[in-house]
């Protein structure tokens, strides 16, 4: 997870495609180009391996726009593990 948040924050828009699985991944794939977009930190509550070669990381995200607030973006991760590589599946955002 904390690589996906860095490639967000460095506009690494070819490795979010490599570490995002297939079968969830949308086809074309566009970084967020909003002007002023500026990530501000991640803190990870919590991370699970369910021990089938999927995981789970619940995550909390901080960033701005242009002079907006901060936004917080909560999300509960889904990732599987294929040919040895952690792939980002889907996320939830609780409440």
């Amino acid at each position: 997870m904390r690589s996906r948040y860095s490639a967000y924050v460095l506009g690494l828009r070819d490795y979010l495609v490599d570490t995002w699985h297939p079968a969830t991944r949308p086809d074309p794939f566009e970084l967020d180009d909003t002007p002023g977009l500026r990530w501000l930190g991640l803190d990870v509550k919590r991370h699970v391996d369910i021990g089938d070669g999927t995981a789970v990381v619940e995550f909390v995200a901080r960033y701005k726009a242009g002079g907006a607030r901060a936004v917080r973006l909560h999300e509960v991760s889904r990732f599987e593990r294929v040919d040895g590589r952690w792939l980002y599946v889907d996320g939830d955002f609780p409440r």
